[in-house]
């Protein structure tokens, strides 16, 4: 079963440009040669998306192969299929990744094992409920991410699939 979805490289420093592309190509399979475009919201550093088509597991492959580069933020999108609730993951330098399934209108879908145990903290007083669930929706990452969106726009998006 295939899925797709769009990969955001929201800000890279352009001695790592390169790095991404040969890391998304090692993904899907294929050569990948991103365009690159000047990331107004950081200067110095670069961003670039891409629409993507391949195996379900695809988003997540992405996200591991990018995760850990201090500098680097991101996110990747799968879109549900047949087999398989949509994905978002998101990654920032201060935050780490954010995992996210989504249901087939984009909203975030939490698990019920998470909803409780943000309520048990929030009934012990080690959290505010509000807060954990925040961190539940990624609302941390939206926020640290939305200015790198918005100087994002109107950015090209191209189709690449990968080889099965």
């Amino acid at each position: 079963m295939t899925t797709r979805g769009v990969l955001y490289v929201h800000s890279a420093p352009r001695a790592l440009c390169p790095h991404v592309e040969w890391a998304v190509a090692g993904v899907l399979g294929v050569r990948v040669t991103l365009d690159w475009i000047k990331q107004p919201a950081a200067p110095g550093t670069w961003r670039a998306e891409f629409s993507w088509q391949g195996e379900v597991g695809t988003a997540s492959k992405l996200a591991s192969a990018l995760r850990g580069w201090h500098l680097l933020r991101f996110e990747v999108t799968a879109e549900p299929c047949a087999t398989a609730e949509g994905e978002r993951y998101s990654s920032t330098p201060d935050l780490g990744i954010f995992h996210a399934v989504t249901g087939m209108h984009g909203d975030i879908m939490i698990p019920e094992d998470r909803l409780r145990a943000a309520v048990a903290r929030s009934a012990r007083g080690e959290s505010e409920l509000d807060g954990e669930i925040a961190k539940l929706l990624g609302k941390p990452w939206d926020d640290e991410l939305e200015p790198f969106r918005y100087a994002g726009e109107g950015a090209p998006v191209r189709w690449l699939h990968q080889v099965v």
